[in-house]
């Protein structure tokens, strides 16, 4: 029988970083949680943390923009995030150069989605869809088991969208205003609405305009891509589940039953929903990342 890999796995997010070492969901045999503060203390909190585990390999899914191509001079960096002060933090050499190990190196959406796809809700499927919406918004799609690259990552979560009537927000993100991160993130809601989305009521007026946001991309993502499932995680939708039936009802009005994905919005209670891995598919997507490597 081959022996599972040992897999340090980090999930660096906008608000906290999880540090994970596991062979799988099954096998998890430390966890650990620092917060997202500058580059300096939270990859030495890290790295304090994996300077006491033994492991194979290490798996890296991080909140970006990240440079994916090894043959660019950004190879395994955070490029020009919205995140403040971590634009050009070079994190898998650094690893390298202190561990030399194998590591892979992903966005933490398309982590997720490897996640989901190995170990969770869409085992099996040939192509499915990961989206996170928390301090920003993130897509990770896969198909054929890898994610869909071109000549870098996708940048679903900052697609442009037709606004409400009425809605005269100008958008929370400093790239782009109104896409949208810049409308239904954390920070966006705080911005928008004048406290943060934990704090609205469920029957809140605000979450039909978080409805049409969503729904707007939603249909975009499944006109492009067709994926045959669609998980939302994130701090923000996974407080608020409570959306997913306003979610699929106006995603399937907004498809109007047109040709194949007539069919494919008839089976929309399972198509769109939380990630069958819960708040584990971020962790457990670095995982499935160092397993690549």
């Amino acid at each position: 029988m081959t022996q599972e890999k040992m897999i340090a796995g980090i999930e660096l997010g906008g608000t906290k970083c999880v540090a994970l070492l596991a062979t799988g969901p099954d096998d998890v045999r430390d966890r650990v949680t620092v917060p997202t503060t500058n580059p300096v203390a939270t990859l030495a909190a890290l790295e304090a943390v994996l300077d006491r585990w033994s492991f194979d390999a290490i798996g890296v899914a991080s909140f970006g923009p990240v440079g994916l191509d090894p043959a660019r001079a950004d190879y395994g960096s955070i490029t020009a995030t919205t995140k403040p002060g971590w634009s050009g933090t070079d994190l898998i050499r650094r690893l390298e150069a202190r561990y030399a190990k194998p590591i892979g190196f992903q966005t933490d959406v398309n982590g997720a989605a490897l996640a989901e796809g190995r170990w969770g809700a869409a085992q099996g499927m040939a192509a499915h869809t990961y989206i996170t919406i928390g301090t920003g918004v993130g897509v990770g799609l896969v198909t054929g088991g890898r994610p869909v690259m071109g000549w870098a990552h996708g940048e679903a979560g900052h697609m442009r969208l037709p606004r409400a009537p009425g809605d005269t927000y100008p958008g929370w993100c400093r790239f782009h205003g109104d896409c949208l991160e810049g409308l239904i993130s954390g920070p966006a809601l705080a911005a928008r609405f004048g406290m943060p989305g934990s704090q609205l009521p469920d029957d809140g007026p605000e979450w039909e305009l978080f409805v049409h946001d969503l729904a707007a991309v939603l249909h975009n993502l499944v006109v492009t891509a067709a994926p045959e499932r669609i998980a939302i995680g994130g701090g923000v939708m996974a407080a608020r589940e409570h959306l997913f039936p306003r979610l699929r009802a106006r995603l399937v009005e907004s498809l109007g039953g047109y040709g194949a994905l007539a069919e494919w919005a008839e089976a929309i209670d399972t198509r769109l929903g939380a990630p069958g891995l819960g708040t584990m598919a971020g962790p457990l997507g670095a995982i499935a990342v160092g397993l690549g490597a």
